[in-house]
């Protein structure tokens, strides 16, 4: 959905031989702000020119060919590894050449300091990337030779534009290339293989392709009574979804993005899913019936998101977890249950302690009944050369079973 307050960025730009300012809408899912330098750039800009303008913090607008422009996108990525390697590279040098104490100083912080530097080197490469702009018409079509039709996408990613008013928009290259990747995603679906079905995301909703999760969920056996249950941050409905088909009578699912409602909604009726209600909330869920069962899978990490994309990955201090658990035991019906979805990664990081979190349990009222646990299996957890890989390789997702203390 695009934001209510429109932002418009304007260039100069040669039109008919006269040098006119143009104004566009911009569109912006990292909340980047509208760029204040645009300058024009084409199939004859090199590539060690556009990473030199990008630092500087110029935005590019491009005016040459489609593909060009990815071409040029991977090669101002390749650029930005080369610099991150030679800077790595001194580090190193710096690190070895202090004294043996210093270091052992250091190694202290070490895991919690690396997390955060490759954040920020995320970051910077984001905003580099990010630099690379494109325009589009009041109908999302793009002049560029040997551009595809990207309408459909943009719109399903980013609503209407106003057409009444002709109304172009400029967003960056990255951006359009995110729509584009949640268009396939919607049309192909996320295989969720121990339900033997798929889910399907919107874009700016968290895509399940990590699941290793789900078989703790039709392990773990249900409260002898179940007629209700909550799923607390539903996204796209995936824990709602095996809810319902575990039998539960009536699942309520709550989320505050309306992106992900529409999501969920969508998955819901592809199932046929009638047991299940939606409601848009902050957490829980009002003017329901007492849950015999709540269930929640938060964001794992206690980090700021940089961008509304990231608030399924990062939760500020934790804030929405101990609102969660806070809370929790008010809308328990009795003998009602609390299932927790909880990576440890953030403990392997040592951004959050295995005692804050049981102390969290305990200041809620809850207590630990069982825990289930598994292992991950994505990619990353397998790559040695991640710089997290420590943290990545030692992780352990949860169900935390809780109960009334």
């Amino acid at each position: 959905m695009l934001p209510t307050e429109k932002q418009y960025v304007q260039w100069l730009e040669n039109t008919d031989g006269n040098d006119t300012f143009h104004n566009a809408r911009w569109l912006s899912e990292s909340n980047h702000l509208p760029p204040a330098r645009i300058v024009l750039v084409d199939d004859k800009t090199t590539a060690d020119e556009a990473y030199r303008l990008a630092c500087e913090g110029t935005s590019l607008l491009w005016r040459g060919d489609f593909h060009n422009a990815k071409q040029l996108l991977q090669a101002l990525a390749r650029r930005i590894e080369r610099t991150n390697e030679r800077s790595e590279q001194r580090k190193i040098k710096k690190a070895a050449n202090k004294s043996a104490a210093e270091s052992n100083t250091a190694n202290a912080n070490k895991i919690p300091n690396l997390f955060h530097q490759q954040r920020q080197i995320q970051a910077q490469r984001s905003r580099i990337l990010s630099r690379l702009l494109l325009e589009l018409d009041a109908n999302y079509v793009s002049q560029l030779r040997r551009a595809p039709d990207v309408s459909a996408a943009c719109t399903a990613a980013f609503g209407q534009l106003d057409k009444t008013i002709d109304e172009s928009c400029v967003l960056s290259f990255r951006d359009l290339q995110g729509a584009l990747g949640a268009a396939q995603w919607r049309e192909k679906g996320v295989p969720i293989e121990s339900l033997g079905l798929s889910i399907f995301p919107h874009y700016g909703v968290f895509a399940p392709t990590r699941h290793e999760y789900v078989p703790l969920l039709l392990d773990a056996p249900l409260p002898k009574i179940h007629e209700v249950a909550y799923d607390i941050g539903t996204g796209t409905g995936l824990l709602a979804v095996i809810l319902a088909q575990r039998g539960v009578p009536q699942v309520i699912a709550t989320d505050l993005n309306p992106r992900a409602l529409a999501c969920a909604s969508e998955n819901f009726t592809r199932l046929q899913l009638a047991n299940v209600q939606l409601q848009q909330a902050d957490l829980y869920p009002t003017d329901a019936p007492l849950a015999n069962l709540i269930v929640c899978n938060p964001p794992w990490l206690p980090a700021k998101p940089s961008s509304p994309l990231e608030y399924a990955v990062y939760d500020a201090n934790s804030a929405m977890l101990r609102g969660f658990l806070q809370d929790a035991k008010t809308h328990l019906a009795k003998r009602g249950e609390v299932w927790l979805i909880l990576s440890d990664l953030a403990e392997h990081l040592q951004l959050r302690t295995r005692d804050e979190l049981l102390d969290w349990f305990v200041d809620s009222g809850l207590k630990v009944k069982y825990r289930l646990d598994t292992t991950p299996k994505h990619g990353r957890s397998q790559d040695d050369t991640d710089p997290l890989y420590a943290a990545r390789s030692a992780e352990i997702t949860s169900l935390w079973c809780l109960e009334p203390a």
